[in-house]
């Protein structure tokens, strides 16, 4: 049995299942939910019916998007990813983001099990496919559905009556969820983050970011401040495993500046930016769209989601060198300038 899994291409694990399944996952958010709320928020702004409109038809695709980028995040054969569209839309309209990811990593599993096994495989297939997904959709996902936004209000309501401390644990853990090879975005999303919580996630997915690119300004230069302050401060994944010391500054700098954005300067989100740090500045984008466009809200994202984090990582992170913790080029990147 074993043999001839690994001949269909299933190859089940965790980090299958939970890192790369989930970082597809989030592509798959990218290019529908989150650059459709992109595109419709500037229509707005711009009162453009055209973009409004075009946004609105990105996100309505969420599910097939998330049908397709886990398939193909899983090496599907043709079939099984184009019938994924499918169960990928079955699982966002029963059970929500996390419903898509549910039966969209089944059905993946499924349909490639079946896969070229039969004569009639252009029938057997999407057929197979599509009821797996389907049926997981019906049966599962509503139930996963729920209980994760459940869980993402008790968040939410965790954060509202202890903003401090709940504001210090979800910056630290979507902070660390952001930098670390799953998907911060994915899960906002799938916990329906909003609100404070949104905020204080948001904060902690900015720190990590933006402390990784100025703190290793020394060994990237410009080209890692911009990979990594608005791309992925992913890409020091290997230099942590190496020495996890490095997470300290960025981690530390959400966690002091989360509990301003929770009490003082109270920051909102939505979940489409609540996992993005400033990726794309989509968390900045979405804080806009959710708080307003008035000054304060622009000052109140400058000091909390850039010029804090950047300030409170390089202090801390210059003392770790000078105490030996962080070691010269422990934070070169293969993308940065040298």
């Amino acid at each position: 049995m074993k043999e001839f899994l690994e001949k269909q291409g299933v190859k089940p694990s965790a980090k299958v299942y939970f890192i790369d399944a989930l970082s597809f996952m989030a592509l798959g958010l990218f290019s529908s939910l989150i650059i459709g709320l992109i595109i419709k928020t500037i229509g707005q702004q711009l009162n453009f019916n055209f973009l409004i409109e075009m946004g609105d038809l990105a996100i309505s695709l969420m599910g097939p998007a998330i049908g397709a980028a886990i398939a193909y995040g899983l090496g599907a054969p043709p079939l099984v990813l184009f019938a994924a569209v499918v169960t990928g839309a079955a699982g966002a309209s029963l059970g929500g983001p996390a419903g898509a990811y549910v039966a969209a990593v089944l059905s993946t599993e499924i349909g490639k099990i079946v896969s070229k096994t039969t004569k009639v495989d252009i029938i057997v297939t999407p057929l197979v496919t599509i009821a797996a997904g389907y049926t997981a959709a019906a049966l599962i996902g509503p139930w996963i559905g729920e209980f994760m936004v459940l869980f993402g209000s008790w968040i939410e309501w965790g954060t509202e009556q202890r903003p401090i401390i709940m504001g210090i644990l979800v910056a630290a853990l979507m902070g660390l969820a952001l930098t670390a090879p799953i998907s911060s975005a994915a899960i906002a999303l799938m916990l329906d983050l909003n609100g404070v919580a949104a905020g204080a996630a948001t904060i902690g997915c900015s720190a990590q970011m933006v402390g990784f690119a100025v703190m290793s300004y020394r060994e990237n230069k410009f080209g890692g401040l911009l990979a990594q302050g608005i791309g992925t401060s992913m890409l020091q994944v290997p230099n942590i495993v190496r020495n996890p010391r490095i997470l300290i500054p960025p981690t530390l700098a959400g966690m002091i500046l989360a509990p301003i954005g929770t009490t003082i300067w109270v920051m909102e989100n939505n979940a489409a930016g609540a996992g993005m740090g400033t990726s794309g500045f989509v968390g900045q984008i979405m804080t806009l769209k959710t708080m307003g466009f008035s000054g304060q809200v622009w000052i109140q994202i400058l000091v909390l989601h850039i010029v804090g984090p950047a300030l409170l990582t390089l202090v801390i992170s210059l003392y770790m060198r000078k105490i030996g913790w962080i070691k010269s080029d422990q934070l070169y990147i293969s993308t940065g300038g040298k």
